[in-house]
């Protein structure tokens, strides 16, 4: 058998892991090497042995190991399943021009709303399929953590593998960094709250996630802060800063104290987004706005903005001035 680049697929390879690619799950990293091969082929081919570690079969979750010889099966993909590549350079060429940091380890964007972190579930494209396929780098590209699709504002790409697993770990421990979000909420609320109510995520029929309050649920931590309140529109923008990261949770904490964020149609009330959406709102009114870190890789600390889209700073900047009618 022989050894040879991704680009060949006609004949079954073998692929060495290097020292950057070492620590990555099996299945990651085929997801990565086959970009155009569906993902439930891909497992399939990892449950029948078509693809192997070192000769054996290794689960999905393996974590691969520098110098580990990888066989990638030969794979045939219809041309209805593959994505043209333009989709992907277009959307990847557009998510460029919002780069807010980077430097030789990791990048910073700022999302747009709308996009998802990722493809899948019937998303035809998302910033790190488009990335990967626009930036030098793509093919190093992993994402550090993510934001839900309706959510804008800073989102980490690690470029390489040392990136990835030290901004891991100050999530995972919540050292060395902070995140900060702007959202717009129904009501009057004002102060500072620290909210800590466990959290419980059920995925319906339909795939669709829902989180809500559960004391079965993990725990998971919400500060806010008032910034501003909008009386005669009956909403109060915060600061949210989230001490764990659960899925929804700046969200269903908003909507537990009876605050939902305006625009937010899983959690939120038909009402008050109906106002606001007379007002001009047409997306979910969370923002990732600040990022405060060490880098992992050098020691140096950083403090990312990223300024609001011209569709939240506009409502915001008409609220003001009917305020002050």
């Amino acid at each position: 058998m022989k050894t040879l680049g991704t680009e060949q697929k006609n004949s079954a390879y073998l692929l060495p892991v290097t020292e950057e690619q070492a620590g990555q799950r099996l299945d990651n990293f085929l997801r990565r090497l086959l970009k155009s091969v569906p993902k439930t082929h891909v497992y399939r081919l990892i449950r029948t042995g078509a693809v192997r570690v070192n000769k054996g079969r290794k689960k999905p979750d393996y974590k691969l190991q520098t110098a580990d010889a990888v066989r990638i099966p030969p794979v045939q993909v219809s041309p209805e399943k593959t994505k043209p590549i333009h989709l992907y350079q277009n959307v990847g060429q557009s998510l460029l021009d919002t780069v807010l940091y980077e430097d030789d380890y990791l990048i910073i964007i700022n999302k747009p709303a709308g996009i998802a972190v990722h493809g899948g579930s019937g998303i035809q494209v998302g910033v790190i399929e488009a990335l990967r396929q626009s930036h030098p780098r793509g093919e190093q590209l992993e994402l550090v953590h993510r934001l839900d699709r309706e959510t804008s504002g800073c989102l980490m790409i690690a470029k390489r593998r040392a990136a990835l697993r030290g901004l891991h770990e100050q999530l995972r421990t919540g050292q060395h960094i902070q995140k900060k979000y702007r959202c717009l909420v129904q009501g009057q609320w004002p102060g500072a709250h620290t909210l800590e109510y466990p959290l419980l995520k059920n995925t319906l029929q339909s795939g669709e996630r829902i989180v809500r309050v559960d004391a079965d649920g993990q725990t998971a931590k919400t500060r806010f802060s008032l910034l501003k309140t909008y009386p005669g529109a009956g909403a109060s923008l915060m600061e949210a800063q989230p001490i764990t990261g659960r899925t929804h949770q700046i969200r269903v904490h908003a909507a537990h104290a009876k605050h939902p964020i305006a625009g937010d149609e899983k959690y939120g009330t038909p009402e008050f987004n109906k106002y606001m959406r007379k007002q001009g709102l047409s997306r979910l009114f969370l923002h990732a706005h600040e990022l405060q870190l060490t880098l992992p890789y050098n020691g140096q600390k950083l403090r990312v903005i990223a300024p609001l889209d011209s569709a939240l700073a506009d409502l915001l900047k008409s609220m003001t001035k009917e305020e002050s009618v």
